[in-house]
């Protein structure tokens, strides 16, 4: 399974019920493992947690710490990348790693991180 067909069994795992918005994120370590993850909503829409950080945060509480690449995956015509908040996240435990952005129908667009994160705030601050 590649990553992107992934993401894409990922999403529909999702639990969307308020809106409907179904995403799916897969991301590969430097081993080659892939962890997913799927937008998980709650009533208060506050507490709802993207795919992005369901499969990061997955991921690091299984051990891995350095990653090659991620997919996301939504059911838009125009691809959707990451909400800023999972862009932070993405950078701070993912680094400038390749992001694919796929949807069900075979669109797909690949970026860099810094493209779509051009001045982000890191650890580097602190040094």
């Amino acid at each position: 399974m590649t990553l992107t067909e992934a993401a894409l069994a990922a999403r529909e795992n999702a639990w969307a019920p308020f809106s409907g918005f179904r995403v799916g994120a897969a991301l590969e370590d430097e081993a080659g493992r892939v962890f997913t993850g799927c937008n998980v909503e709650n009533a208060t829409y506050g507490l709802s947690v993207c795919a992005e950080r369901v499969a990061v945060f997955k991921a690091i509480s299984e051990g891995a710490r350095k990653f090659r690449r991620v997919a996301v995956a939504a059911d838009t015509d125009t691809l959707t990348p990451p909400c800023g908040a999972c862009r932070q996240i993405l950078w701070e435990f993912c680094g400038d790693v390749e992001l694919t952005l796929v949807n069900p129908r075979g669109k797909m667009e690949t970026f860099q991180m810094r493209d779509l994160f051009p001045r982000p705030f890191d650890a580097s601050f602190f040094r």
